[in-house]
């Protein structure tokens, strides 16, 4: 019923907290699609996780951004957020409740999605029993690995694939 990848979104997002995860999964699920057909809902969703990524770090004003355009993509698209098992309503109140404690410059704390469907509550919750996580368990602050993730990760392939497109933009001026 829901696409795997906004499975593993919420997983991550409720789980481990893992917001650079969720950015990433997400992500990739939108770009497979044709530019023409990209849904902005989803956009919204992995704004919301970045958000929350750059909030615990204490990037108040990338956490902002990110928090304050995710509301405004999800108070246009109530309908298909309503469809993906989530509350948009309520969803709008936790974002606002959120961006004033950043605004505010209050601590990060971790905030849960409002899931309207209870099939997809309890799914979500039997596949973190299942692999013997929490639901809904706060952010490890101490977790290093968590909060800096961006900064940990290989990006020998992002890089090499600059450097090819680089390449190829040379070879194509000297034409």
């Amino acid at each position: 019923m829901y696409p795997k990848s906004y499975l593993d979104y919420l997983h991550h997002f409720h789980c481990d907290r893992d917001y650079f995860e969720c950015h990433e999964v997400l992500e990739e699920y939108w770009k497979e699609r044709d530019a023409s057909e990209r849904e902005i809902h989803w956009v919204a969703l992995i704004q919301v996780a970045v958000g929350l990524y750059h909030h615990r770090r204490g990037n108040i004003n990338g956490s902002l951004r990110m928090l304050q355009n995710a509301r405004r993509i999800i108070k246009k698209e109530t309908a298909a957020i309503d469809a993906l098992g989530l509350d948009s309503g309520k969803l709008i109140l936790v974002l606002d409740e959120h961006i004033g404690r950043v605004s505010r410059h209050e601590p990060y704390t971790s905030l849960n999605l409002p899931i309207a469907d209870p099939d997809l509550q309890l799914s979500c919750e039997s596949r973190a029993k299942s692999e013997r996580k929490v639901w809904g368990v706060a952010s490890d602050l101490l977790d290093v690995s968590l909060v800096n993730r961006h900064t940990l990760r290989d990006r020998s392939d992002v890089i090499n694939e600059r450097r090819r497109q680089l390449e190829l933009r040379k070879r194509q001026g000297s034409d």
